[in-house]
């Protein structure tokens, strides 16, 4: 059983406490979903004010419902549309103070407000994308975008083949 304690007095240190308890949880782990849906749950307790926490895989050239936490989802985005598809499209990180603001957000819940999407990418190849919603503007920061773009890279030698083509 894992029970980790992330409770650190500053976001850099979160971010260090939550990507060591996340290499716990997938170290020797091949199966991807099991990983994402170990570490969405992982992200859910440790970050606050989230109401949505998890990822969306990348299956032939289309982003799909991952593991996630959280109020149900949008099932299927296509690159290039909303947060995650710019992330997707791009292979850029996407943080977005005010997603209505967004040009073609796709609304999967209303209650969000804020939005933070990391691409995960592997031998050039996008795997997936972490996505991260909270209902308060501006959630996210630069310390969340480095913690979380950290949390990818370390992320995306743990999901083996999780793009799958149908």
């Amino acid at each position: 059983m894992y029970d980790f304690r992330i409770s650190a007095a500053d976001k850099p240190a979160l971010y260090r406490e939550l990507i060591e308890a996340a290499d716990a949880l997938t170290a020797g782990e091949p199966d991807p979903i099991a990983n994402m849906a170990n570490v969405a749950a992982l992200l859910w307790e440790a970050l606050p004010d989230l109401n949505w926490a998890g990822f969306y895989r990348n299956v032939d050239g289309e982003l799909v419902l991952g593991p996630f936490q959280g109020r149900p989802a949008c099932i299927r985005i296509p690159f290039g549309k909303g947060v995650c598809g710019a992330a997707a499209a791009t292979l850029e990180p996407q943080c977005v103070a005010d997603v209505d603001a967004f040009p073609g957000h796709i609304a999967c819940d209303s209650a969000s407000r804020s939005e933070l999407v990391v691409p995960i990418v592997a031998e050039g190849r996008l795997m997936a994308v972490l996505d991260l919603d909270s209902p308060s503007l501006g959630r996210f920061d630069d310390e969340d975008l480095a913690g979380c773009v950290e949390l990818a890279q370390r992320l995306s030698a743990r999901l083996g083949d999780v793009a799958i083509a149908a």
